[in-house]
This record gives C-alpha cells, structure tokens and sequence, in this order.
C-alpha cells in the first residue's frame, strides 16, 4: 500500500511539473522545471533502500531490516543544493527579461515583445 502512494505522489508531482512547463509564463515554467527535479529527487531517494543486511552494522540473520544507502542520499543532497541555485538563477533572469522587454510571456518575448491583440 506504501509502494502504491508512494508511486502516485511522485506521478502527481511529475504530472504537475510538466503542466507548469508548458505554460506560457516564464516563472511557472521554472516552478515546473523545480518541481521536476526535486520529484526526481525524491525518487531516487525512495529507491536507494539495499534490501540486503550490511554485515558492518550487525544486521544479520532473518528479519534484518533495510537500510539506506547513504550515497544516494549524498547525491540528492548534492542535487538539492544545485537545483535551489539554478531556480534562484532562473528566476532572477526572468527578473531582468521583465525589465528589459516589460513581459514575462513566452508568446509575446517569441514575437520581439509585440503584444497580440486575443
């Protein structure tokens, strides 16, 4: 039953994700493209369980439980780290795109900032 939530909150949030990117406003398709990486994240966390016992901790004999790998852990941390300084850097570009051409619209910044009368 975990596996199934699990499996339906990491889809939910990739689903999301993708529908932030194809939006026609700048920040939203950073948002979308955070919220990609931080679900890919958090997938490789939820994976990184070694099902075998680690004969260093004493784990041994039936019933010994998972454990984490803690390089995966690093990685994501490492991840982490990156993801929140490229959203911050993302974001402020689309600061200075809105201060140069006074939109934030995919379609308009496309067109050389000619506003279309829809």
């Amino acid at each position: 039953m975990t596996e199934f939530v699990l499996a339906t909150v990491l889809g939910l949030l990739f689903a999301l994700g993708t529908f932030l990117i194809l939006r026609r406003d700048i920040v939203r398709v950073v948002w979308g493209v955070s919220i990609i990486s931080q679900a890919a994240n958090m997938y490789l966390v939820t994976m990184g369980v070694m099902d075998g016992a680690v004969p260093v901790l004493g784990h041994h004999g039936e019933g010994a439980a998972s454990v984490t790998d803690p390089l995966v852990q690093a990685l994501v941390l490492t991840a982490i780290v990156i993801g929140f300084g490229t959203t911050a850097f993302a974001l402020v570009l689309t600061y200075r795109v809105y201060q140069e051409n006074g939109t934030i619209d995919l379609v308009q910044l496309g067109q050389g900032g000619e506003t279309d009368d829809v």
